[in-house]
């Protein structure tokens, strides 16, 4: 009788054993979706992954393949020990690509930081400039470095690591320098992202009439989610599963905007935001793309002084910075 309970008992034993494997073994094979993942994995292991980092309302987007880097704007021009302490914790020494996408002090404002902070490999500028005392410092910089600024052509095309850019925009000549903004499309495995700067719709426009393939698992929205920008035929032609806006919370302009979350709804694009969420990360290992964040929410933003929520002009929403003195290093 003892010898049959022992055999019951080492039985019931060696199903337990087994269940705990199965289950751990089920677990080490579930993949990271979206919203899972709390925090940054420390080394990228080969795999792409796309910083966008919070500097507010600015854009500063880090890529990072294999040993490659490429940095698409820097900040505003107070945001370069955030952006150059953020590449350090990443043990990031050369920038081969550093992209700004047009002359404005939320999107180049810390480049000159940049530069001589770090190795550049190739500085990618529009043919768009400006009088700007920011402008000028990020040429200054260039300069000091022997480094030039290349206008990149529609068609373009460049590897970063395994990863694939190809520049989408600007077509032409715009007296707007948001529509001047370099669009990069990139490809890694089956894996894309559309990256628009603060392209709005006549660049939107020119893009979709050129015929190019603009399908995207994650789409940067142009313009901090501004409604200036993201139509309702842009969005459908990138037909994103995922978009990221990059704007600061309570700021100047109310971005992103309702009618631009409201559109993100509507095709649920599952929405992340800097100013709700700080620095977001998308790693991508060619087949699938996950999130250091929850998705957001698809509310709209809120300006700063309450009672101008209701004040929408186009001259406000397309411009980037006010110019507060004249000392203003600020773009207007």
């Amino acid at each position: 009788m003892k010898k049959g309970i022992f055999k019951i008992k080492n039985l019931f034993i060696f199903i337990i054993l087994i269940m705990t494997s199965i289950f751990l073994i089920g677990c080490a094979e579930i993949s990271l979706e979206e919203g899972n993942e709390e925090n940054v994995v420390a080394d990228s292991n080969g795999k792409l992954m796309v910083h966008f980092i919070d500097v507010g309302q600015a854009d500063s987007i880090l890529i990072e393949q294999g040993n490659s880097t490429m940095l698409i704007d820097a900040g505003n021009n107070d945001d370069g020990k955030i952006i150059k302490d953020y590449l350090g914790k990443r043990n990031i020494t050369k920038i081969d690509y550093l992209v700004g996408t047009h002359p404005h002090e939320d999107h180049i404002g810390a480049m000159d930081d940049v530069i001589y902070g770090f190795e550049i490999g190739k500085i990618f500028m529009p043919k768009k400039t400006s009088t700007t005392k920011t402008y000028r410092d990020v040429v200054t910089a260039a300069n000091k470095k022997s480094l030039k600024f290349t206008a990149p052509k529609v068609g373009d095309s460049f590897k970063l690591g395994e990863a694939t850019f190809t520049i989408l925009a600007p077509i032409k000549d715009y007296e707007d320098a948001n529509d001047s903004s370099i669009v990069l499309k990139m490809k890694y495995g089956n894996n894309t992202f559309l990256f628009t700067g603060d392209a709005e719709g006549p660049s939107e426009q020119d893009i979709l009439n050129n015929k190019s393939d603009l399908t995207a698992d994650v789409l940067k929205l142009g313009h901090h989610g501004s409604r200036t920008s993201s139509s309702h035929k842009f969005l459908d032609a990138v037909n994103p599963k995922y978009g990221v806006i990059t704007c600061e919370k309570n700021n100047d302009y109310g971005h992103p905007h309702i009618e631009t979350v409201n559109k993100m709804k509507e095709r649920n694009i599952k929405l992340y935001r800097t100013d709700e969420q700080g620095t977001i990360v998308a790693t991508s290992d060619g087949k699938k793309i996950t999130f250091n964040k929850s998705v957001a929410s698809y509310k709209e933003g809120v300006r700063k002084n309450k009672e101008e929520n209701n004040v929408q002009t186009k001259n406000e929403d397309n411009k980037s910075a006010i110019n507060k003195d004249n000392n203003s290093r600020k773009i207007v």
